[in-house]
């Protein structure tokens, strides 16, 4: 009975872990739909993030084939342990937390695979891991999709501005904010679709581990609401670095690439959750944003932020990998492994919020500047003066001029 409780304890902690990685998952890619018309001004930032919150629960309950991928391909479930899951679940949630301290859009969806593949292959052998099956389904879409993303939104921006090159800019301006807002909606419906299934795939892959769930069966109905709304509230909560860099760093965004490059992602992604691959909505979004950069004339493409996005793209398989293989070894030491592991997560939690809360950016300050804080080498304290809460010094010329205006009125009084 003892045994039972204590199985029943671990498994319960694993998916509860599992919500917290949903949780990140959709702070850290809610950029991915709302980038480009909060930078734009198409949407505000709170009623941006409400939205994509709304769509993404709604999305993660159309379609469950990409958890199917996950809980029944990647790997060999009879070798899979739950402490094991855990270990994956604990590498991913950091490289998450990391990647979003500095602002960089990397893939969560890789992340969850890097960090599962690694505490698989230290906990169980690299035999239990299906190998063609992860190059088929993540490996190749992770090279293809971008580039497909890219090349479409390079050929839909200019087509949007050759349709609208003889209307007024005024009238262009206006009827693209509508036509953003709605592919921006859209795309956030797909990733719904795409990465709202994968933590249902994890969490049946923890509850086939536990057998308390048939192999080759998909998720209950009870996984889908609850994946749903995970990534719906982590959604909500902004996740405003990366909405800064994805849609202020790397292109100066207007409204007709920023409609283009949503419709672009969002056929991009539902096309791969169909076919049910694990595809990273950052890729493609990153990849749409750059071929809608590529697409307008005179448009300022910044590839230095790109280069660095392509290498935390990089090194998050592999990244996330080793940070779960350590996990690994940690959770496989029975119960009080697993209690210090969850002790460990939270610890490293703790320290990248507070240094996050040294550069606040919030929905009052993720559009002033294209500056993004981690990219740019010792940025000055007045990089974002809108923000009352960074309580930036003045130059002290502004401040003598400011002085003298006032005497000034005085006299003139």
């Amino acid at each position: 009975m003892g045994t039972d409780v204590t199985e029943l304890f671990v498994v319960i902690t694993v998916i509860a872990v599992a919500l917290v990685f949903d949780y990140t998952n959709g702070f850290h890619d809610s950029a991915n739909a709302m980038a480009g018309p909060i930078a734009t001004g198409a949407l505000r930032p709170r009623t941006a993030v409400i939205l994509a919150a709304i769509l993404n629960l709604v999305g993660a309950c159309l379609a469950t084939e990409v958890a199917k991928t996950i809980s029944g391909g990647f790997f060999d479930e009879t070798l899979i342990t739950v402490p094991i899951i855990l270990a994956g679940l604990v590498g991913a949630i950091i490289w998450n937390l990391m990647t979003w301290l500095l602002g960089l859009p990397s893939s969560s969806s890789h992340a969850l695979f890097g960090g599962l593949i690694g505490a698989v292959i230290v906990g169980a052998g690299l035999a239990s891991v299906h190998g063609w099956v992860i190059v088929s389904k993540v490996l190749l879409p992770a090279i293809v999709a971008p580039l497909v993303a890219g090349i479409a939104a390079v050929m839909a921006t200019r087509l949007a501005y050759h349709i609208s090159r003889r209307t007024p800019s005024a009238h262009t301006n206006s009827g693209y904010k509508y036509g953003q807002a709605f592919t921006a909606s859209l795309v956030a419906l797909a990733h719904g679709t795409s990465d709202g299934q994968k933590t249902m795939g994890v969490i049946t892959l923890v509850l086939i581990a536990a057998n308390l769930q048939a192999a080759g069966t998909g998720p209950r109905w009870w996984v889908i609401i609850a994946a749903g709304i995970a990534i719906g509230l982590g959604t909500y909560s902004g996740g405003w670095r990366i909405m800064r860099t994805m849609g202020k760093g790397i292109v100066e965004i207007e409204t007709p690439q920023g409609a283009a490059s949503g419709a672009a992602t969002t056929a991009t992604i539902l096309a791969s959750a169909h076919f049910g691959f694990g595809l990273s909505t950052t890729h493609v979004s990153t990849g749409s944003i750059l071929g809608s950069g590529v697409g307008r004339a005179g448009a300022e493409v910044r590839w230095s932020v790109a280069r660095r996005m392509l290498f935390a793209w990089l090194l998050t398989l592999p990244g996330a990998a080793l940070v779960a293989g350590l996990a690994a070894l940690l959770s496989d030491q029975g119960v009080l492994g697993v209690i210090a592991l969850l002790m460990l997560l939270g610890v490293a939690c703790l320290v990248i919020y507070l240094l996050s809360r040294r550069h606040r950016v919030s929905h009052a300050n993720v559009t002033d500047s294209h500056e993004v804080l981690v990219l740019a080498a010792a940025a000055p304290p007045t990089t974002y003066p809108n923000d009352p809460r960074l309580d930036s010094p003045k130059p002290k010329k502004a401040k003598k001029a400011k002085k003298a205006k006032k005497a000034k009125a005085k006299s003139a009084a």
